[in-house]
């Protein structure tokens, strides 16, 4: 019995990508596959192998399965089969459709007053959930929200920070909150 498993992974354009395999245990033989294509083999006690695109950007441990790639490219996009045979010589499949995505732009700050609050929103132009920080120049809090609330007698000179990331990597804005006061 094959067992099937299909997982949806992202990466970012010039990020490392590790695949998230989770086996139980070593494997005795390992195929990597492209779009049907190999690109890398590994098998007992030889090295492994890489071919095309991943020759020089590949990495494969042999102790569970994950496969690197570093620098990730628009071209990595595809679909990747891991197939490995276990002690018992039990074969197993996990399949990976990776999209590579742009790097998310810098976030835009956004704020405005309102009651005896003054409302920051930070807007990060991006297809996938991103995480979102702000941290203020003299004030100790830090929040973890795309919007936050302070109070509107907070000294002008104060800067605001919105930072976002997605994966790996983080794109940040800032802004002095002059620009939020008529």
């Amino acid at each position: 019995v094959a067992h099937i498993h299909c997982e949806e992974v992202f990466g970012i354009v010039g990020e490392n990508f590790t695949f998230p395999v989770k086996i139980d245990q070593k494997p005795v033989e390992i195929l990597w596959t492209k779009n049907k294509d190999k690109v890398a083999e590994w098998e007992g006690q030889s090295k492994t192998t890489y071919f095309t695109s991943l020759r020089n950007r590949g990495l494969l441990n042999e102790e569970n399965g994950c496969l690197t790639i570093f620098n990730l490219e628009n071209s990595d996009t595809g679909t990747y089969v891991l197939e490995y045979l276990d002690s018992m010589n039990k074969k197993y499949n996990l399949t990976f459709a990776l999209a590579v995505l742009a790097p998310p732009p810098e976030p835009e700050i956004s704020c405005n007053i309102s009651g005896g609050d003054l409302a920051l929103k930070c807007t990060g132009d991006f297809q996938k959930p991103l995480i979102y920080t702000w941290k203020f120049s003299s004030l100790p809090v830090t929040h973890q929200t795309q919007e936050v609330f302070i109070s509107k007698n907070v000294d002008a000179s104060e800067k605001a920070t919105c930072f976002i990331k997605f994966s790996q990597t983080e794109k940040s804005s800032e802004i002095s909150l002059t620009q939020c006061f008529p």
